[in-house]
């Protein structure tokens, strides 16, 4: 364990040198790379709380068992910090409203403006550090249960709309961030059944086999729903927003997207006898975690013009991946020391 957190710390430490340098040479590559990946990455710990703090209320075995999983999901919150620098550093480059040309073309000015905006990461900041630090200590979540639920709910909502729906100043969704705290929770869920799915057994499995099913439809639901109030309406701003997403090679993502972050899992995971299967429930939910991420890049790099070049959003990965290996398996360490000493 000792070996792997060095050769990850040593991964992740080349690629932030990299990711600096590219963020001086290369800043309009780099950022919306830096950009997609922080969205993806982000839903990790925010659903992993909201997780926690679900099973404080409702109890039940699917908590009990993903636990461990979704503490060390939590555990990766502190890699927010060089994440929200990186964003504060490119800003500029990547939202039109920061510029002092955007805001005259924009009516929602009185949000979409540099002092709201950083207060607003303030709070989520706040936020999400002291739920994330509670999540972590442990002892009787039920009673900040019900506030930490409507705080998450705002907060990921909002961040959502913050980070990828405002880089286009002109779109509008009301649903926007209650798909993002959805594909959230999905992604979270998804990880923590990676994670601990091996010791269930198949009552278990099949536990987390239909709780992972309800989660991919409703955010499968939230989502078309967007796409089909849109699609009906045909107004210009917003069929605008969908155009260079479903185009080209992105509008093969986009079917991809559909095919593999639904409609297979759905297949797989509503036949009964499938569903107390490890060789299925693991790989689906390995895959609805890697479409999460790429559904994230299919939201944020299409727009940008030329291409974001690979390398980009290669070494970002290879910044969160190597960095979050490094949080979890110190966590889990911890853990088990924890559980040894008592």
């Amino acid at each position: 364990m000792n070996r792997l957190r060095h050769i990850a710390c040593g991964v992740s430490a080349m690629a932030l040198v990299a990711a600096v340098a590219g963020a001086i040479r290369a800043p309009h590559a780099l950022f919306p790379a830096w950009l997609a990946v922080c969205a993806a990455w982000i839903g990790w710990p925010v659903g992993s709380m909201a997780l926690l703090l679900v099973h404080a209320l409702s109890g039940g075995r699917w908590g009990d068992i993903l636990r461990p999983g979704l503490r060390a999901g939590v555990a990766t919150l502190p890699l927010g910090i060089p994440m929200l620098m990186g964003l504060l550093w490119g800003a500029g480059y990547l939202y039109p409203w920061l510029r002092p040309d955007g805001q005259a073309r924009i009516t929602n000015g009185f949000y979409l403006n540099g002092p709201f905006a950083l207060g607003r990461m303030g709070i989520y900041v706040l936020a999400w550090g002291s739920l994330g630090t509670i999540c972590l200590r442990g002892g009787d979540l039920g009673r900040i249960a019900p506030g930490g639920l409507v705080v998450l709910a705002f907060t990921s909502g909002f961040a959502a709309i913050d980070l990828t729906e405002s880089l286009d100043p002109h779109f509008s969704s009301s649903a926007y961030g209650l798909i993002a705290s959805a594909g959230a929770v999905l992604l979270a869920f998804a990880m923590a059944v990676l994670s601990e799915g091996m010791r269930a057994n198949a009552t278990e499995l099949r536990d987390l086999a239909r709780l992972l099913l309800g989660l991919t439809v409703l955010w499968a639901y939230l989502d078309f729903m967007q796409f089909l109030i849109i699609w009906q309406s045909n107004l210009p701003v917003e069929a605008a927003w969908y155009a260079p997403r479903l185009r080209g090679g992105w509008g093969a993502v986009a079917v991809a997207i559909a095919g593999l972050h639904f409609l297979l899992p759905f297949v797989l995971l509503a036949l009964p006898p499938l569903q107390a299967r490890r060789r299925i429930v693991l790989p689906v939910a390995g895959l609805l975690a890697g479409m999460e991420v790429l559904r994230n890049f299919w939201l944020v790099l299409p727009t940008w013009t030329p291409a974001i070049s690979p390398w980009a959003v290669v070494v970002c990965l290879a910044f969160l991946g190597g960095g979050s290996t490094v949080l979890v398996s110190w966590w889990m360490e911890r853990e088990r020391a924890g559980g040894a000493h008592a």
